[in-house]
């Protein structure tokens, strides 16, 4: 049976995103995309079991950056929409 550590919930208004990639480069273009939509991105890599790549960042979710703030407006609710009938 594997020991998992138990993970560290992030502060309020971040988030904790776990990237698994084969090669670091495929990480990295990955973090580098998030960094462009969200402030605050702190990185940390680690080498994989199997070879791979494990790349751990920080964002800021309460100041998104250039796209994700445009979407994150887009996609919020409208106040007193209710669930569609079809999400019940």
């Amino acid at each position: 049976m594997k020991n998992i550590e138990p993970q560290k919930l992030a502060s309020p208004g971040h988030a904790e995103v776990r990237i698994i990639a084969h090669t670091p480069e495929a990480a990295r273009a990955v973090a580098e995309a998030l960094r462009h939509c969200f402030a605050g991105a702190e990185q940390r890599s680690y080498p994989g079991l199997d070879g791979d790549t494990r790349l751990h960042l920080t964002v800021d979710t309460a100041a998104p950056a250039g796209p994700a703030r445009s979407w994150l407006a887009a996609s919020r609710t409208p106040a007193g929409a209710g669930a569609h009938s079809d999400e019940i």
